[in-house]
């Protein structure tokens, strides 16, 4: 199934919303005790992922439906997730690219993110470094960088 990476509508919320939350209960309750996994996932509804496109650029991986999701907030990503049934496909590093060449677009020089425990691996292997580590509502969370390239049109000649 060939997957493209396309901006969020309004009507893939409450997709968004079942991906998450299948991913909290089934990949990331691996990590997580089970109240905090409850709380992620009341806090993940269709309704807060369209609360948050007022202020984020969210992105959809989509084949025959839509099976991932990221967000970016200036050079911030967050609530990236791809359905387990698709997970080890390369839609993750799909979506991430995504947001990397669109931060690279509007002229950042890096990219952060937060991490649970179970998505940190996947940040170090896209070339995210660890810069701290702190406690939130959901639990541990690994603050992470990547340096970005230049963007072509930035570069000189």
């Amino acid at each position: 199934m060939a997957i493209r990476v396309r901006l969020f509508h309004t009507g893939d919320a409450p997709r968004i919303a079942e991906i998450v939350q299948r991913c909290l209960r089934e990949v990331n309750s691996r990590d997580h005790p089970q109240h905090v996994i409850d709380t992620m996932c009341a806090h993940f509804t269709a309704e807060r992922v369209i609360e948050l496109s007022a202020s984020r650029l969210i992105y959809v991986a989509e084949g025959d439906r839509v099976v991932g999701t990221v967000s970016r907030e200036g050079n911030k990503v967050y609530t990236m997730f791809v359905d387990p049934d698709f997970a080890g496909r390369g839609i993750g590093r799909q979506l991430m690219q995504q947001v990397q060449d669109s931060a690279v677009c509007d002229g950042y020089d890096h990219m952060e993110t937060g991490a649970s425990i179970t998505a940190h691996g996947f940040y170090l292997r896209l070339g995210y470094t660890d810069v701290r580590t702190s406690e939130t509502e959901f639990g541990l969370n690994y603050i992470l960088c990547k340096t970005l390239p230049l963007a072509k049109a930035a570069r000189p000649l």
